[in-house]
């Protein structure tokens, strides 16, 4: 698996395994985007789609997740 988003995938990009999304203390817009300097009510990724006509070329999987998907070894 890619650490990075393949855009051409036509699968939503899930912006809870983006190294980039945060959670903010902003009860109208709670959710943000480091990587495009923005907070939004909706998933970011969605709203890089709908103001760009493109997918996220940003997206990054968050470390944690590669390292949790590793099988392990004795």
């Amino acid at each position: 698996m890619s650490k990075i988003n393949n855009p051409t995938n036509n699968n939503p990009i899930d912006c809870f395994k983006c190294k980039y999304l945060y959670i903010t203390w902003d009860t109208i817009n709670p959710r943000g985007c480091r990587a495009f300097s923005f907070k939004t009510t909706k998933m970011p990724s969605i709203v890089v789609l709908e103001t760009s006509g493109e997918p996220c070329y940003k997206f990054i999987l968050k470390d944690n997740i590669l390292t949790t998907n590793k099988p392990k070894t004795s």
